[in-house]
């Protein structure tokens, strides 16, 4: 086999990427856009050693879990690698994504892991849910300005104001932008060059409170005309906070350090609300937890997916009232404020120095006194307060790490330290089994395991476990 070949393959499974993968004289292809069960024609775009890339010529036979996509980019953009499949067959994919993590990464057994696994949480439409959208800003081919998402695996934009996953109003907001910069002359931001001045556009949503941030990142100190956009944006029904952040290094992060409020509040507010997910309906409570949100601030993107997932954590802590409760990677305090109202006293760690100000902030909004938080490392913070013997025995620890999964520091302390449960929540299951197996040889059993698809149309999907401590 050599570049360019065409070659026929049956998909059988999918990547890390969303790409469909087949195999042919013993190598595996990853092709773009293909799903399991489609039968294909693809031409080979690069050989390795024991495998290759491939790209869809033709669908010689269509899977039975082919959908037509509702958005007409969904091949060209890089966010929804999945929108081909049908919804109940994402959902299946996720769930075994989960299990087979944990069988082949955490060592468990197949039917121990079929006896604890719960169903997958999905969502009732899984369309606009995202709370959050960031464009970046670029240039067309006749100098026009331009927003939108980069093509998969590039940094080319393709232009789109109205993404299915986030809210309509984001379609109105870039239009104003857009059609700002062309009148003020103002230039979008060009990764190759370094020069430009719009970078990117940010916006947040409340989907409880209907409250609407935007925030235009530049690569500069000011933004000419600002008065005029603030005039137009104003006029948008829901707006509550118009800043500017400044990024003017050569960096792909998109926010810079500095945001300057330029009309409104510094944030929005919204809500999360508690969910009874007892008997499986998860039926709304009449206890919600208010949160202030600023652009840079770390808030779950899907709001009613965020709500089962944290009611699930919450569930599982098993709480009475009287536990202490450590919440590790706290962010925001999301879901500290949730546990302290069943907690006796919650202790909250996080790296972000603004997030730990937001969480304090938002326990004081909330009139929540029994949550504490610190800055820090949890996989620092923790041993320190353990060999100093500074804090109480924990009852219950939760954990929601980034990707790569807890510290090892951290997961030694924790065992150390003996609580009685752990809840961690997960947005990537092969960490989560690998972590999960050490606290499993460290004296703990694996109790109860639920996926949550909190990104529709995507391979993402976050876990919630509860471990138990071995008598």
């Amino acid at each position: 086999m050599k570049k360019n070949d065409i070659i026929e393959l049956k998909i059988e499974d999918i990547g890390v990427g969303g790409e469909g993968i087949g195999h042919l004289d013993g190598m595996a292809f990853f092709v773009k856009d293909a799903i399991p069960g489609d039968e294909i024609r693809a031409r080979i775009t690069k050989l390795k050693k024991n495998y290759g890339y491939a790209r869809l010529e033709e669908l010689i036979v269509s899977s039975k879990d082919r959908v037509e996509p509702k958005c007409a980019l969904h091949k060209r953009c890089g966010g929804c690698q999945i929108q081909a499949m049908s919804v109940s067959a994402q959902l299946a994919y996720k769930a075994n994504k989960v299990r087979n993590n944990l069988i082949r990464i955490g060592g468990f057994a197949p039917e121990f892991v079929d006896e604890i696994m719960e169903p997958v949480v999905g969502m009732d439409e899984p369309y606009r849910y995202r709370n959050k959208a960031q464009f970046p800003i670029g240039t067309d081919h006749e100098g026009n300005p331009v927003a939108g998402f980069y093509a998969a695996r590039t940094h080319s934009i393709i232009p789109v104001t109205d993404c299915l996953l986030g809210v309509e109003q984001n379609r109105e907001i870039l239009d104003l932008v857009l059609a700002y910069m062309k009148e003020h002359q103002v230039s979008a931001y060009d990764e190759t060059t370094g020069k430009g001045l719009v970078r990117h556009v940010l916006i947040r949503y409340g989907f409880t409170t209907k409250e609407i941030m935007v925030c235009l990142v530049i690569n500069g100190r000011s933004l000419p005309g600002a008065d005029q956009l603030v005039e137009h944006l104003t006029a948008i029904s829901g707006m509550k906070s118009i800043s500017v952040n400044i990024n003017q290094e050569n960096t792909n992060v998109i926010l810079g350090t500095q945001t300057n409020c330029i009309w409104g509040e510094p944030y929005i507010t919204d809500y999360i609300h508690l969910r009874d997910c007892s008997d499986d309906c998860f039926a709304l409570t009449d206890t919600a937890v208010a949160f202030q949100i600023s652009p840079q601030s770390f808030y779950q993107v899907n709001p009613l997916q965020t709500e089962k997932l944290y009611s699930l954590a919450l569930e599982y802590a098993g709480l009475t009232g009287k536990e202490c409760v450590w919440d590790l990677y706290c962010g925001i305090g999301t879901i500290s404020l949730f546990l302290a109202q069943k907690a006796g006293k919650v202790y909250g760690v996080e790296i972000v120095p603004q997030a730990i100000e937001d969480a304090k902030r938002n326990a004081a909004l909330n009139g929540i006194t029994n949550a504490q938080f610190f800055v820090g490392k949890a996989e620092e913070v923790l041993p320190e307060f353990y060999a100093k013997g500074d804090m109480s025995h924990p009852d219950v620890i939760v954990v929601d790490p980034p990707r790569k999964g807890c510290d090892s520091a951290c997961l030694e302390t924790m065992l150390k330290m003996k609580p009685e449960r752990i809840v961690y929540v997960s947005c990537d299951s092969a960490t989560l089994a690998r972590d999960l197996r050490i606290l499993c040889d460290g004296g703990y059993e694996l109790k109860r395991v639920r996926p949550v698809d909190q990104f529709g149309h995507t391979v993402h999907v976050e876990t919630v476990c509860l471990l138990s401590k071995k008598p």
